[in-house]
């Protein structure tokens, strides 16, 4: 079993996103403007585009995503979406709150 890092809450994590993954949760997905805004800055060339989330924020972003891939008609969309869940599920899965 893989050990999770263990970290305060509120704490954020990076979530590292290209254009394509970005654009896909932009345009295909129900997510508020609370998540998708920080997607719509764009790195500086020669930065990554890493975009920093708290678990919270990123288990409802993996839900908006899961939601889409679960009713896309297109099969093409709706395996990238997956694709794209797991990538954020893996994330997820490698934090954990601190013990209060």
């Amino acid at each position: 079993m893989k050990r999770r890092k263990q970290i305060a809450i509120g704490e954020r994590v990076s979530l590292e996103l290209n254009e394509h993954e970005r654009d896909l949760i932009i345009k295909h997905t129900l997510a508020g403007s609370n998540l998708t805004d920080r997607l719509r800055l764009v790195p500086s060339p020669g930065q990554r585009p890493v975009y920093r989330f708290t678990l919270d924020d990123l288990d409802e972003l993996a839900g908006y995503v899961a939601a889409e891939a679960n009713h896309a008609k297109v099969e093409k969309l709706k395996k990238e979406l997956r694709r794209l869940f797991g990538r954020v599920a893996d994330v997820l899965d490698s934090y954990t709150y601190e013990p209060d």
